[in-house]
């Protein structure tokens, strides 16, 4: 079986039973990135040499008798270029930072690397994560392999996209207002937000601090577990870690494929569907929510009246961080920096970098921040965003009293056209109805594929919400629902995946 279709569980054991070898699943997948890649544009830097001196490394260690340094070790994984990584460009997507070589590892990129993890490269993303199609890149869109004339979500859909053209088993996505999440829907693959604080964010260049998240994509719940468990963890380096265990989401997973959820409370959100939703979207919700019900779920409605301000909230909240962390970038001492031939004031080289180094919609993004954080305007905008969202919180504290986890559809509509949204900001914006008021909250959740639509053939996710540090919950529902869909549809949804 060609090593690229296979399961990060399964190429994991067939690499630490001896029966593969990590060198020969790196170069497969290294081989399938030199194939498909120009049509995707899934990577922008792809790392051969070292992913290929990890995998040696584990090689050597597993015909030594040595045990592999984690359940992953030797597997192949794509990793958003937003995550610093010492000796190997991160650009965020952006000109600001295009040949910058960072001097440390983010604490992400670091547990990779001590879990021989083998990093194949950076994945493609929208500008300092800015976006919902990954169409803000300064290196290109990227595109979605069930049709590359469509979007694949952003602004992890560089790390989706891998996913879904079998360039990589497993990648690191981060997730802000459903950048995660969104991207899996629309490539039907699995997305994870972990619990705000679950991971550590040091290292991840900084868009809105109180939101950043980031999480493991899959093309199965139970791979996306072995790699949360990866990531997870305290980290001192990072004030907002949680200094709690990682949630037990391997076993949960193991646990969910047993297809029974007998005594698990659901609750429909009721505020999350509807009016501007796609009916295709709509119907592939109605039978998964039917699909858990026939797992043994209790299910029943649940209202978050609140959830209807998160967006407005949302983007509030997002720029006015943006504003203050973009600051940094003022080509003083780093990164992009034009118009310094000696004439001009610090003031005029700053401006000028930063004109030419920031695309259109980072632009948008710190005038809509910098003007609600502005005297005489920061308690109307910023103050009252902050107040809906203790509002979206309270929702769903009251939310999880009744139930064990929310579901929802994870996006209104499935992947649009390339360049259909480009010009229409609240268009795009709204893709993220469903996804944002859990980064408001900082609770969890994960999207799972729901199979296709029946208006388009293109994919559906099925989102699933948990409490915060209850994320192991959302890994048995979503494993429990990903055997009984990939029972009734006769195998798994990645192998309908149309061939590039």
């Amino acid at each position: 079986m060609d090593p690229t279709t296979r399961t990060a569980a399964e190429l994991a054991a067939g690499i630490h039973s001896g029966e593969l070898s990590s060198v020969e699943v790196t170069r497969s997948h290294l081989e399938r990135i030199a194939k498909v890649d120009s049509e995707i544009n899934a990577f922008l830097h792809v790392e051969t040499e070292g992913a290929l001196a990890t995998a040696e490394k584990v090689d050597a260690d597993i015909a030594a008798g040595r045990r592999p340094a984690s359940p992953l070790a030797g597997v192949p994984l794509g990793l958003k270029d937003v995550l610093t990584t010492k000796g190997i460009p991160t650009t965020c997507g952006s000109r600001t930072l295009e040949g910058w070589i960072p001097p440390y590892d983010a604490t992400v990129t670091r547990k990779l690397r001590e879990a021989d993890v083998v990093v194949l490269g950076k994945t493609n993303m929208d500008e300092f994560a800015m976006g919902s199609s990954t169409e803000n890149s300064a290196y290109g869109p990227t595109r979605n392999p069930w049709d590359t004339t469509r979007v694949p979500g952003g602004s992890s859909g560089g790390s989706a996209a891998a996913l879904a053209a079998f360039q990589a088993p497993v990648t690191v996505g981060t997730d802000t207002g459903g950048s995660v999440r969104q991207p899996g829907a629309l490539t039907g693959t699995v997305g994870v937000k972990p619990t705000y604080g679950g991971v550590s964010r040091y290292g991840l260049v900084a868009f809105s601090s109180s939101l950043d998240q980031a999480g493991p994509c899959a093309r199965t719940v139970l791979d996306a577990a072995l790699l949360h468990e990866v990531i997870g963890g305290h980290d001192p380096m990072d004030s907002t870690s949680l200094n709690a265990p990682v949630p037990p989401v391997v076993e949960a997973a193991r646990r969910g494929a047993s297809g029974d959820l007998r005594g698990l409370r659901v609750g429909v959100v009721t505020e999350l569907g509807g009016e501007g939703y796609q009916p295709g979207v709509l119907r592939s919700f109605a039978a998964a929510v039917d699909t858990l019900r026939e797992l043994g779920a209790e299910v029943a409605e649940v209202s978050c009246p609140n959830f209807e301000y998160a967006l407005s909230a949302y983007y509030l909240i997002a720029p006015s961080e943006c504003s203050s962390n973009l600051a940094r970038f003022d080509a003083m001492r780093y990164g992009l920096r034009v118009a310094d031939d000696g004439t001009n004031g610090a003031d005029d080289v700053m401006s000028l970098s930063r004109e030419a180094g920031f695309g259109a919609e980072v632009k948008r993004r710190i005038i809509i921040g910098t003007y609600a954080l502005s005297a005489g305007y920061y308690d109307a905008y910023y103050g009252s965003a902050q107040k809906v969202r203790s509002l979206v919180t309270r929702d769903f504290d009251a939310a999880y009293d009744q139930v064990d986890v929310l579901v929802s559809p994870t996006a209104p509509t499935t992947a649009f056209r390339v360049g259909e949204r480009v010009d229409d900001p609240m268009s795009m914006y709204r893709a993220d109805l469903c996804t944002i008021p859990t980064n408001l909250a900082g609770t969890a959740a994960m999207s799972v594929p729901s199979g296709l639509s029946d208006e388009d053939g293109l994919p559906v996710g099925l989102q699933i919400m948990a409490p915060a540090l209850a994320d192991d919950r959302m890994y048995e529902v979503g494993a429990a629902y990903e055997r009984a869909r990939d029972a009734a549809a006769g195998g798994a949804l990645a192998d309908r995946i149309p061939e590039l």
